[in-house]
């Protein structure tokens, strides 16, 4: 019997719980990663916060609401097998004054619906027993929220795939992939190969990567960087574990918030702007492709229109370190402009389609031998192992349908 190949392209948290996955359920499996970058978890799989989220704030019945409470068990249970780091700081999330709490009720609906454990209402007084730093009219606690270290989970993940037999191929790009009747083939910048199944979870380029078999150029991926400052160390006590806000509808982003990471430091953040680059991780980097092909989308612009107060706001915190402290002293009024210094940034690849509307939930597209993650933005990474799970049934399933 011909063993089946199979390859995933894309070394980040999610491609690596794919091959492994792919590995567990297929025998004898012959499994190739490609990853463009030296080392896994390049990107937004390590430069994110670090957050296990709950499943707070998603659609019930969602992917997003399913692969992320099954996720949190996942990956729970894999940090422990593993040794990696992971605490359940809890979170509060805090309406600021009378006119938020409509919202914060239902997202608590919303929780509850989801299965979220543990989670309960807060009056003012009761935040001050999680956060005495913190101030709000009322609160949503999440005990179980939980933070951890997502590199060393990928770099586990990647030994894992090692050690059941599969490559992982650093430094090599996939430029060209097909899917022919009884075979996908992938081009990279090594040469090519036949395989018999791909999955594709490429992250930032991931309509690139899907584009490249002949998919939908829609939803493109729009770069929006993200901005970090980190409290001073001597003033890490002013937040125990994760203070957010209460999403605001009239934003397509959350806002400032406070985050501990899982060694202790304190960051507040992110903002949310139109990054010039899919990897433009520092103020110097540009790509004119990036820029080009996102000022180049109408739907970018139709998108940026029903957005104005939203990039208002968020220009303010991009131009002025002052105002984006002040965003993080409505919750916590004791942080002050010389308690922080600036810290690392994130890229989010936010999915976008014509008519300029984000897309929410996880996406993913594909037919037979190809398989793309076109979609997975937060809780991806608290998801990973769920979203692997999911994958690989539709996989096989469309594989044999």
């Amino acid at each position: 019997m011909a063993k089946v190949r199979a390859a995933v392209v894309g070394g980040g948290i999610i491609g690596l719980a794919v091959a492994r996955e792919l590995l567990h359920r297929i025998d004898g499996l012959e499994l190739t990663l490609f990853e463009k970058e030296t080392r896994v978890a390049a990107h937004q799989t390590g430069h994110n916060s670090g957050v296990v989220h709950a499943g707070l704030y998603y659609t019930p019945g969602s992917l997003k609401a399913r692969l992320c409470l099954r996720g949190v068990t996942l990956l729970r249970q894999y940090a422990q097998e593993k040794g990696v780091r992971y605490e359940e700081c809890g979170k509060v999330v805090i309406a600021h004054d009378s006119s938020e709490i409509a919202r914060m009720n239902a997202i608590f609906e919303r929780a509850v619906s989801n299965g979220v454990p543990d989670v309960r209402l807060l009056d003012g007084g009761a935040i001050r027993d999680i956060e005495p730093h913190a101030r709000g009219v009322a609160a949503i606690h999440s005990p179980r929220t939980a933070i951890i270290d997502y590199v060393a989970v990928a770099e586990a993940l990647a030994g894992d795939v090692g050690a059941a037999g599969g490559r992982v191929r650093l430094g090599t790009e996939v430029v060209g992939l097909e899917s022919r009747a009884r075979e996908a083939v992938v081009t990279t910048s090594r040469g090519t190969e036949s395989f018999d199944l791909v999955v594709t979870c490429a992250g930032l380029h991931s309509d690139r990567v899907a584009v490249l078999s002949g998919e939908s150029r829609s939803p493109r991926v729009v770069p929006f960087s993200g901005d970090y400052f980190l409290l001073q160390p001597e003033r890490s006590s002013l937040v125990k574990g994760l203070i957010y806000p209460v999403p605001d509808p009239r934003y397509p982003f959350l806002g400032v918030h406070l985050t501990k990471r899982i060694d202790g430091r304190i960051m507040l953040g992110p903002n949310a702007f139109l990054a010039l680059g899919r990897e433009a991780y520092t103020r110097r980097d540009w790509s004119v492709r990036d820029t080009a092909s996102a000022i180049g989308f109408p739907g970018f612009w139709r998108f940026a229109r029903g957005n104005v107060a939203a990039a208002v706001r968020e220009a303010r915190t991009v131009l002025s370190a002052e105002a984006f402290v002040r965003e993080a002293q409505k919750y916590v009024p004791d942080v002050c402009r010389a308690d922080v210094t600036r810290g690392p940034r994130g890229i989010r690849a936010q999915a976008m389609n014509a008519d300029g509307s984000l897309e929410d939930d996880f996406v993913i597209t594909g037919a037979h031998r190809v398989i793309h993650v076109r979609n997975a933005p937060s809780p991806g990474a608290t998801s990973s192992l769920a979203i692997a799970e999911y994958v690989v049934d539709e996989a096989l399933a469309r594989a044999t349908g």
